[in-house]
């Protein structure tokens, strides 16, 4: 019995553990264009209990003039549809319900409920380190899925 009780929790407590996600390199900070919005690929690994997937996502990453890097969920706030940087508008724009942001992931305009989610960053020897996380659609505020 005393051996049984270690073996039993070390068995199922990965059933209670929340979806743990990695921080991923997503390029080198100094490649970045400032003021310009980047779209950066990247592969992603989330853990669910004893579930392990591998995924590709993508984020879109704003150098600021002094350096730091703003990296945005690639989701629209107001019902989840991916949006893309329009040059000659000078904003994101979503294709499905005409939302708009700005820059900084404001709303100009459209049904948009919020700003665009922005993800956690850190810069590690010259490297952007995200992590990605999913958003409810549809709110005035974020909440993470």
């Amino acid at each position: 019995m005393g051996l049984a009780i270690p073996l039993i929790g070390s068995l199922i407590s990965p059933a209670f553990t929340r979806r743990q996600r990695d921080w991923v390199d997503v390029g080198s900070v100094d490649e970045l264009p400032t003021g310009h919005p980047t779209q950066l690929d990247h592969v992603t690994t989330i853990r669910d209990g004893w579930m392990e997937a591998k995924s590709r996502k993508a984020v879109w990453a704003v150098k600021q003039p002094q350096g730091d890097v703003k990296v945005f969920s690639p989701i629209c706030t107001h019902l989840g549809c991916g949006y893309r940087w329009d040059d000659m508008e000078n904003k994101f724009l979503c294709p499905c319900h005409g939302s708009a942001y700005d820059l900084n992931g404001q709303v100009l305009g459209g049904p948009a409920p919020r700003p665009l989610d922005v993800l956690p960053t850190k810069v590690e020897s010259g490297r952007l380190l995200v992590m990605y996380k999913q958003f409810k659609s549809g709110l005035p505020q974020s909440v993470e899925l």
